[in-house]
């Protein structure tokens, strides 16, 4: 049980460090402006064109770090800072972003298993906290809940792993492509690529994180007074 405990809390204390790393070193590389003055949405609107994906938009949303890429009405999403900000962080997250485009537009594997367990995880997230809370109350007495409630978890974690090649995928289809057509320097390259690893090992520490939470659930229905 203690064992658990101290995973639980070395992860949380690299999830936080890894959390703190990328916020500085976006904070960083977004006062670095690109040699060729281009928006991050503008760098998006490229990549786009240029990969022949011409039904997905580009739009703006509120709030910092809030990039993602909607397969389901194929938007690119990009934060304030990454649509408008002309730096090396914004081209990093904007390409990773479309990046997740074209994965979606050439039937990526990974992002076509990711897209189909998301209905099932939708479901499993919003009942699988108060299933795992009753099933550790009623351990001794009907230990099958806890058990559903890992099934869910794991599903969950699961979820967390198929993700990191996704994320992986399309960071390193974003910088062969800026690498490629030229959009950043040799020095933006070198910026945009370490902003884009410290972000993909915000997923490592998230799945990792996972994993270790439902190895204390397992812990606990295996260690069950029958």
């Amino acid at each position: 049980m203690m064992g658990a405990y101290l995973i639980g809390i070395v992860v949380m204390l690299v999830g936080m460090l890894v959390s703190w790393q990328l916020k500085s070193r976006f904070q960083k590389y977004s006062k670095t402006p690109l040699a060729n003055g281009m928006s991050g949405a503008e760098i998006a609107q490229m990549m786009l064109h240029d990969h022949g994906i011409n039904d997905v938009r580009v739009v703006s949303v509120p709030g910092q770090l809030t990039d993602h890429y909607n397969p389901a009405n194929k938007t690119v999403n990009l934060s304030e800072p990454v649509y408008h900000g002309r730096n090396a962080a914004a081209a990093a997250v904007a390409s990773h972003e479309c990046g997740h485009a074209v994965q979606h537009t050439t039937a990526y594997k990974w992002l076509t298993m990711r897209s189909k367990l998301v209905p099932a995880v939708q479901v499993s997230s919003t009942v699988m906290p108060w299933v795992i809370m009753g099933g550790i109350l009623l351990i001794n007495s009907f230990p099958q809940l806890l058990l559903a409630g890992i099934v869910m978890f794991a599903l969950t974690t699961l979820f967390s792993f198929i993700t990191l090649p996704v994320e992986y995928d399309a960071s390193n289809r974003a910088l062969a492509w800026i690498k490629r057509k030229g959009v950043v320097t040799s020095g933006e390259y070198a910026l945009s690529a370490d902003a884009l690893k410290w972000a993909a090992r915000t997923y490592v520490v998230s799945a990792v994180g996972s994993l270790a939470t439902l190895l204390y659930y397992v812990s606990i229905y295996m260690g069950r007074r029958d």
